[in-house]
């Protein structure tokens, strides 16, 4: 469980008796199937009580911004999760006291792209809800989007131009001086092309095309960021 639910819960522990905490944490699980499921815009309060097996009064005297609320606290609880396990991940392929050895940069990136696209079968859910927003941003109130973003993405990327940036300090990397466009670029050749693909992991691509496609991703990451 990642630090971010974690914190999650301890939140609804210091609000909540134990019996209503519980209450609590039902409705927000079975408000992550239905988002997911349905999108937001789609979403009524009543499928969501129904889904929690409560009244919707039940579900206002818990979460009394409705939706939005419930939308916000599934979101940010999902993105905390992802983020912790993706900084995991890149923290197991890329030891900053270790960097790889020259030839071994490419190999390494492409370890860390399989581990990152590797997220989307491992957390269905978040996945599921992500696409969703996306699809709906117009609908997601401003503040939900922002809390996504600072839960999930904003950290995870943080983490990622770091790593690089550490890669860079070893002459591995020339980063053209914007370690977080990098990240950028190379969440976007490896991750972000199977995401879209796949529909975030809804319509799974053939194992060897998703190979394919991190594979070249990296190739081109490092044939434009490798030290000259």
């Amino acid at each position: 469980m990642g630090s971010t639910n974690d914190a999650w819960r301890e939140a609804a522990q210091r609000e909540y008796s134990p019996r209503k905490l519980e209450k609590w944490i039902a409705m927000a699980g079975a408000a992550c199937t239905v988002f997911g499921r349905e999108g937001y815009a789609r979403a009524s309060v009543d499928a969501l009580a129904a889904e929690a097996g409560v009244s919707t009064r039940t579900l206002y005297n818990h979460f009394p911004g409705g939706k939005a609320q419930l939308f916000r606290t599934v979101v940010t609880w999902t993105s905390g999760e992802v983020k912790d396990a993706q900084i995991a991940r890149l923290h197991a392929v890329l030891d900053p006291a270790r960097p790889p050895r020259p030839e071994d940069l490419e190999r390494e990136l492409v370890a860390l792209a399989r581990a990152f696209v590797g997220l989307m079968e491992d957390y269905p859910n978040h996945f599921a809800l992500v696409r969703h927003i996306h699809a709906e941003a117009d609908h997601v109130p401003p503040e939900v989007l922002q809390a996504w973003r600072d839960a999930g993405p904003g950290p995870a990327g943080r983490a990622l131009a770091e790593a690089l940036a550490g890669l860079a300090d070893a002459g591995l990397l020339d980063l053209h001086g914007d370690a977080s466009l990098a990240a950028t670029h190379f969440m976007a050749l490896v991750s972000h092309t199977i995401a879209q693909q796949s529909h975030y992991g809804v319509l799974p691509l053939p194992k060897e095309e998703t190979e394919r496609l991190i594979t070249g991703g990296v190739a081109a990451f490092v044939r434009a960021y490798r030290t000259r």
